[in-house]
């Protein structure tokens, strides 16, 4: 068995060196999961309604389809319809520019679960509709991810919203 004394100084070196870095990697650091999938199941575990809870998590995925309203494919004015009709018995017309004119306007800062969200993304009339939840969060079928529970504050949304309120 070798001594440490009779190394090569080059190997005793590198030997301290590796003892250094391998110390280095074993100190533990706490990250507060404070990510955006934490902040929307934070949310979705506030909500009031259990039943908007259920409904939410069946159709979460499910992918975007024009004109869709079922688990094939649907798209925001029919996810906006079925979870109106289904969870607070309410009629919503089919798109979501009628539907933005079949609300009471309501400040973004006075919204309350289930009521209604809209965007414009292309210009200035309504194309897009979504649900509020709680702590500025909603959910919507989005046209590249399905029906997701989004963060209302992102750049993104806070620039295209035009409207928002509860049902007449």
């Amino acid at each position: 068995m070798k001594n440490y004394l009779t190394l090569k100084p080059s190997a005793f070196y590198l030997i301290a060196i590796l003892l250094f870095l391998s110390s280095c990697g074993s100190r533990k650091y706490v990250v507060k999961p404070e990510n955006k999938a934490s902040k929307a199941a934070d949310a979705m575990a506030a909500l009031k309604s259990k039943d908007l809870y259920r409904f939410i998590t069946d159709w979460t995925g499910v992918k975007y389809r024009l004109g869709g309203l079922d688990k094939k494919g649907i798209d925001c004015s029919g996810f906006a319809l079925l979870l109106e009709r289904d969870i607070y018995g309410r009629t919503l017309p089919r798109r979501s520019r009628d539907q933005a004119e079949a609300i009471k306007k309501k400040n973004q800062s006075n919204l309350e679960e289930g009521d209604l969200i809209f965007f414009s993304f292309g210009g200035t009339e309504v194309d897009h509709v979504g649900v509020y939840l709680n702590n500025n969060f909603f959910v919507h079928a989005s046209t590249t991810r399905g029906v997701v529970v989004d963060d209302l504050n992102l750049p993104v949304y806070q620039k295209a919203i035009v409207k928002t309120g509860t049902l007449k």
